[in-house]
């Protein structure tokens, strides 16, 4: 009886797990193709370059790895054994896919940080063509080392597919430094600068402060409220969030890359899907979040949905608007003017008491 209830809390985990990953694939999905085609439809964006790259690797992620890891065996949460080519393609696109996500999503807080922070000096930004190939060569690199590893096993052993199954014995630590610790720092100090910055201008007195009287008024205005708050609230919340995110999703991933080798084939599937995560949520952090992006979505939504006819709606009459325009028609005699003016005139009394 223990092991049938055994049971059932294993399968009923399986099918909470299996259907919260088609939710993370939807939602990648969807929430990428909308976020990419708002950038390219709105090319004055000013990280346009580096929110469409980021859409880009998401989607490739959502086509390729995401659906292996529903399907396939271990790493994944299905039950379709793959052979060891399709093992190791399985591998290569998971070594450097998701370092090319981390490391984008660095180069887009650290293009955000200069265009806050240094807005007049453009000539001090790398051009993003530069940066996304040191990106991409980067990951091109991660994932040909994590071939170098023994191959994976024969079809009738569960074959691993993933990162913290491959490369030889100091490759899982070098992939973590790069894919997760590097873009990590820089995140923290792009979004760190971003935050002293505004919190900084939120000290700041406005300019034109008139000075303040003496009196008692004058006085009990500057006593502090009941509830303080940090000046520059506003301003944490989307580091916070950025580097909250990026943390909640990859540090797993990354002491999973980290631990020893049985402990993480133990977590591998959870921590895998953790960090699949980050690619529905980078729509919401880095779409929905920033109102340029809400506002041109907003105004391609308006454009996209059909108008209903206005309706006309009476009007309440104004009997001294009419009067004056009946008095300007060119099209009424002088003859008729006065004598429809004197109708309206006594007919004033019934039309107010009809309005």
């Amino acid at each position: 009886m223990a092991n049938g209830s055994g049971l059932s809390v294993t399968e009923l985990a399986g099918s909470v797990g299996f259907i919260l990953a088609v939710l993370v694939e939807v939602g990648a999905v969807l929430g990428n193709s909308t976020l990419l085609v708002v950038v390219l439809r709105t090319p004055d964006l000013q990280d346009a370059f580096y929110l469409a790259h980021l859409c880009v690797v998401d989607l490739l992620a959502a086509a390729s790895i995401m659906p292996l890891g529903l399907l396939a065996a271990p790493p994944g949460l299905g039950s379709v054994p793959l052979d060891p080519s399709s093992c190791r393609a399985a591998r290569f696109l998971s070594a450097a896919l998701l370092p090319a996500c981390t490391l984008g999503v660095a180069a887009l807080g650290l293009a955000r940080y200069r265009l806050i922070v240094h807005p007049l000096r453009p000539g001090a930004r790398p051009a993003p063509a530069l940066v996304l190939t040191a990106v991409w060569s980067a990951a091109a690199l991660l994932g040909a080392l994590s071939l170098l590893g023994p191959p994976p096993a024969p079809p009738p052993a569960p074959a691993r597919c993933s990162v913290l199954a491959g490369g030889l014995g100091p490759f899982r630590p070098l992939w973590a430094m790069l894919a997760f610790a590097l873009p990590a720092l820089l995140l923290l100090a792009a979004y760190g600068s971003i935050f002293l910055v505004a919190r900084r201008a939120a000290l700041r007195p406005p300019r034109g402060t008139r000075l303040r009287s003496d009196s008692l008024d004058s006085r009990l205005s500057f006593l502090p409220s009941l509830r303080p708050r940090l000046p520059g609230g506003k301003a944490a919340l989307a580091p916070t969030l950025a580097v909250g995110q990026f943390a909640a999703c990859w540090l797993p991933y990354a002491c999973a890359c980290l631990a020893p080798a049985a402990r993480a084939a133990a977590a591998e599937a959870a921590v895998t899907w953790v960090a699949y995560s980050a690619f529905a949520a980078h729509p919401f952090l880095y779409g929905l979040l920033q109102r340029p992006v809400r506002l041109a979505l907003g105004r391609l939504t308006r454009r996209a949905l059909p108008r209903a006819p206005k309706a006309c709606t009476p009007q309440a009459w104004d009997l001294r608007t009419l009067l004056q325009r009946l008095r300007k028609d060119p099209t009424l005699g002088p003859s008729e003017v006065p004598q429809q003016t004197r109708e309206l005139a006594g007919q004033s009394p019934n039309v107010s008491e009809a309005t």
